[in-house]
């Protein structure tokens, strides 16, 4: 899969010096993301069961025990992963994950 944009997980981390808990937790997801050739929600969940997949391609990954939120939109089609939000699990909470 193809991830847009890493640098998404820079800038959070970047962005308040007690993310760095999920630093480590980003990277693997990230790695892990790489390598991976879903064609099919299906396929995303035998390999990341606590993933939520939403609706129009949208999946939410629980970093660090959940501690944080990971929103992403996945063109299955094209292996394109798109990251559409990082944060806690409170800030998460004040979002529609289907619209962001």
């Amino acid at each position: 899969m193809r991830v847009i944009a890493r640098s998404a997980i820079r800038e959070f981390l970047n962005s308040n010096s007690s993310y760095a808990d999920s630093k480590e937790a980003l990277e693997a997801w990230y790695q892990h993301t790489l390598k991976a050739d879903w064609s099919t929600p299906a396929e995303l969940k035998e390999q990341f069961k606590s993933a939520s997949i939403l609706q129009d391609g949208r999946v939410v990954f629980n970093i660090v025990g959940n501690k944080y939120r990971l929103v992403v939109w996945i063109n299955y089609a094209y292996r394109v992963v798109y990251i559409r939000f990082i944060g806690t699990h409170e800030e998460y909470d004040k979002i529609d994950a289907q619209a962001i």
